[in-house]
């Protein structure tokens, strides 16, 4: 018995597509590309809306949403993190500057209020939306590219995944390190806290993804196996029961978080490196975005159901 789940690719990009993610209410998708541009596009048509955005000068490695809808952030290799407003599709203010290098990650706080931000720079960056500017000195601590940086739900954590083999959870309004970092034992390219914050998976060029215990910082179990190249992204479902991935190896996987076994077979549709993943707010698709400049939505409700019957 096979199931349809491909509900949908979005063409259009003129570059690999690195990062996606769903508006809170889940009627869009916004996406950055290697084509230097951020694109908005309507989640149920598949089509773009408007014009690209299209200031940037570099690739786009990171976009996010903030919990109203009404804005997007932007990271960029051209070291800037911009502001962009969702309904008239142009920039707010001024680009947010001080990164030394590329910006790797961006993510809005729970509230709205903040943007974080990581880069090859080694170091993670606090800023106040409404003024544009950083908040207090540079979090530094990695001894290599961060690669990602991720909100708990109630904002008091911030946890970052580095070249540096580690993965660091940070006290948001201390801006310091908890403990000690988490130690991976390969690259890190992606970190997602669970919705209640009491886990955080990881995704590394070990092809595994590990599931950390966020109060004790141990390890939960063994690591999910299953993947054949780096995993680029993990993702939390809304209710935190499942995990979303993507690899290099082109395929899309979803997990039990609780037993740490794989649920149904890989999604596969992609020709290229899957570079992002994302779970839409009512979980039931999956968005993934890939080198192959194609985004694909992935209708997985009646796949759950099947895959466990």
């Amino acid at each position: 018995m096979k199931v349809s789940l491909n509900s949908g690719v979005l063409e259009g990009n003129n570059g690999p597509v690195l990062s996606v993610v769903f508006s809170p209410n889940g009627q869009r998708l916004v996406s950055g590309s290697r084509d230097k541009t951020v694109r908005i596009w309507d989640a149920d048509k598949g089509t773009q809306i408007g014009d690209p955005l299209t200031v940037h000068s570099g690739d786009i490695f990171s976009v996010a949403v903030s919990p109203d809808g009404k804005h997007i952030v932007s990271g960029s290799q051209d070291n800037t993190i911009r502001l962009w407003d969702m309904e008239t599709r142009t920039q707010v203010g001024d680009p947010l500057k001080g990164h030394t290098n590329y910006v790797t990650s961006v993510a809005f706080s729970p509230d709205g209020q903040h943007v974080v931000s990581c880069s090859g720079d080694e170091t993670v960056r606090l800023w106040d939306v409404e003024s544009g500017t950083q908040i207090g000195d540079p979090w530094t601590g990695h001894e290599h590219w961060v690669r990602c940086v991720a909100y708990s739900r109630d904002g008091t954590l911030v946890a970052s995944s580095s070249h540096d083999e580690t993965v660091r959870i940070w006290d948001a309004a201390k801006h310091e390190p908890i403990d000690a970092p988490l130690k991976h034992g390969s690259v890190v390219f992606s970190v997602s806290f669970s919705p209640n914050g009491k886990q955080l998976a990881s995704g590394s060029s070990s092809r595994e993804i590990r599931l950390w215990d966020v109060e004790t910082r141990e390890q939960i179990s063994k690591p999910f196996s299953g993947h054949a190249s780096f995993v680029s992204s993990v993702c939390f479902s809304p209710d935190g029961k499942l995990l979303v991935s993507g690899s290099y190896d082109w395929t899309v996987r979803i997990w039990d978080v609780e037993t740490g076994g794989q649920v149904g077979e890989p999604l596969r549709g992609h020709d290229d490196w899957v570079q992002c993943v994302t779970f839409s707010p009512d979980g039931r698709k999956v968005a993934s975005a890939s080198r192959d400049s194609t985004i694909r939505l992935w209708d997985i409700d009646n796949y759950i159901t099947w895959a466990r019957l």
